[in-house]
């Protein structure tokens, strides 16, 4: 692709935890990363502690100078940004769509990594919404950035399977090592021009919108093999939750339970069972065993453990 005879200078855009492996990835490549891009700092926390992105902890910690712009479209950013004349810009869930002026910045484009198989799960969640969905596999993309969301040519693309206990959490730590050895492939791959880049077939295309915190209340009248999903989705956050003595108790870990006899069962979310086996409650299909739990104010405990100091009777209603 041309100007594979000396290191790249590359500005790399990220902001959290996911993106430090590829960013430490191509620090320790041939080539420069000569700035990092990165959202502001926030407030996080209850003392609402202003507190830096984990990108740009790893680039300070390595003297790379960051950047953190509140928007992107100031002609002054892209002026600083064209200044530290890039011969490329990776993006790895830094959290904003570039607009057409920075895309245009870099002599050799854009290039992102994308946690999903793409045009499945176009958007800012596609982790999550591929254990919500129920996908056996999702992976990794590195594609070539356009104005679209998502939409850009396809460099090259690796899947994993989705193991039936994961998390978000655990899944995306998977992914994140994964894309920043893909990362380097691929860079070294532009580099000897030995990657064809290919279309996204658009109408395969899915959409893996943000997660908002309301979405973790879980519904009881849903199938309990949804419910089970959300709840490995939303870890670590926003936790899938419901209510129970008028306090919020969040589902940690849950399981779909046998069957239930034909006879009527009570409503959903009813606790028909509670013990070491977990808290079984009633879902619009099959029952839910909840197995590790916490409630408001407390620490995270076994189904079992809980019970000893929260007693659960059966006939108790959850999310009232």
């Amino acid at each position: 692709m041309g100007r594979s005879d000396h290191p790249w200078r590359i500005i790399f855009m990220g902001t959290p935890e996911f993106a430090v492996p590829s960013l430490e990835a191509l620090l320790r490549s041939p080539d420069d990363v000569v700035a990092v891009i990165s959202q502001p700092d926030r407030a996080v926390g209850r003392g609402r502690h202003l507190t830096p992105p984990a990108v740009k902890k790893v680039a300070l910690a390595r003297d790379v100078p960051v950047l953190q712009p509140t928007t992107l479209r100031d002609t002054a950013v892209h002026a600083e940004i064209a200044a530290t004349a890039p011969d490329l810009i990776v993006v790895v869930a830094y959290g904003k769509i570039l607009p057409t002026q920075i895309l245009e910045v870099p002599a050799l484009g854009c290039i992102n990594v994308h946690a999903s198989l793409l045009p499945r799960h176009r958007g800012a969640a596609p982790i999550q919404w591929a254990i919500l969905s129920g996908d056996q596999s999702t992976g990794i993309t590195i594609m070539r950035m356009n104005p679209a969301m998502d939409e850009g040519d396809i460099l090259l693309q690796r899947a994993v399977p989705i193991e039936p206990v994961d998390t978000t959490e655990t899944l995306g730590g998977r992914l994140a090592h994964l894309g920043a050895a893909f990362l380097v492939e691929a860079v070294s791959g532009l580099k000897a021009g030995t990657i064809t880049e290919r279309p996204q077939d658009s109408s395969a295309a899915t959409l893996a919108p943000r997660i908002q915190k309301s979405m973790g209340r879980i519904d009881w009248t849903k199938p309990a093999v949804v419910i089970e999903r959300e709840v490995r989705a939303y870890q670590p956050w926003p936790t899938a939750y419901t209510t129970m003595y008028g306090k919020q108790l969040k589902v940690l870990r849950a399981h779909v339970g046998a069957p239930p006899p034909t006879r009527p069962q009570p409503a959903p979310g009813t606790v028909i069972a509670s013990g070491e086996a977990g808290i079984v409650v009633v879902t619009g299909t099959d029952p839910l065993a909840l197995t590790v739990v916490q409630l408001e104010g407390h620490r995270p405990l076994q189904a079992g453990d809980f019970v000893c100091g929260h007693p659960v009777e059966p006939g108790t209603v959850l999310g009232t």
